[in-house]
């Protein structure tokens, strides 16, 4: 299929689930509503003369926007499951990698939006200084590494009998290393440490988006094959 009529499939696929969210605006308050518990929780509860909020910060961020990421992949095909609207959209006449991407751009649309509210919170109730663009720069290439991961396990475990259990212990693993990679990265960040000190790490961020996006497209077919 010409890339064109992909990326057109692709964007109808993600308008259709982003107009679902927008009308109902379950998800997205209740992510939202969590992202701001966990950030209150951990201001309050920590410690402030044992470990320094440079320190802690980059931590307590990443761990927040994985488990809020982990509650918005669960939805991602759970909204296909009434009246079997998954086996219509998988027998409508368009390559299915363009349903995988629709997914994707959604899923990356609805994470983002949780990024951006829980962002700024981190600066507030961590008193930390923040530089927007390198820290978007690094937040956007982590996100889409798991992500792009999470989109294809959602899809393989949907019709499974404790797909909510299941997604997180197959998505973990493949975050490790995304997720620490952007934990040191931010964590130099705020530390106030230039760029060029974390060129490496946005590098490596990217070589995994690229590979897993890649892998994600190609075994999405056969994912949801039954």
């Amino acid at each position: 299929m010409r890339s064109p009529e992909l990326l057109r499939h692709a964007w109808a696929v993600a308008s259709k689930d982003l107009l679902v969210e927008l009308r109902s605006r379950t998800a997205i308050v209740s992510v939202a509503t969590f992202v701001v518990l966990v950030l209150m929780v951990f201001n309050f509860g920590r410690d402030q003369t044992a470990v320094s909020n440079v320190d802690l910060a980059p931590s307590i961020l990443w761990v927040t926007f994985t488990f809020a990421a982990i509650l918005a992949l669960n939805r991602a095909f759970q909204i296909e499951l009434e009246n079997q609207a998954l086996d219509g959209l998988l027998l409508a006449p368009i390559d299915r990698g363009s349903i995988y991407l629709g997914k994707l751009i959604a899923n990356l649309i609805f994470v983002a939006t949780i990024e951006v509210i829980g962002l700024p919170l981190i600066a507030l109730f961590f008193n930390v200084r923040v530089l927007v663009a390198p820290l978007v720069m690094v937040i956007a290439l982590a996100t889409v590494g798991f992500v792009a991961v999470g989109t294809l396990f959602s899809a393989m475990t949907v019709r499974t009998r404790f797909a909510e259990l299941l997604l997180p212990v197959l998505l973990l693993p493949f975050m490790i290393l995304p997720l620490r990679w952007a934990a040191l990265a931010t964590g130099l960040l705020l530390a106030g440490r230039p760029l060029s000190e974390v060129q490496g790490w946005l590098n490596m961020l990217a070589v995994y988006d690229v590979v897993f996006v890649v892998l994600a497209i190609l075994l999405f077919p056969a994912t949801v094959n039954e």
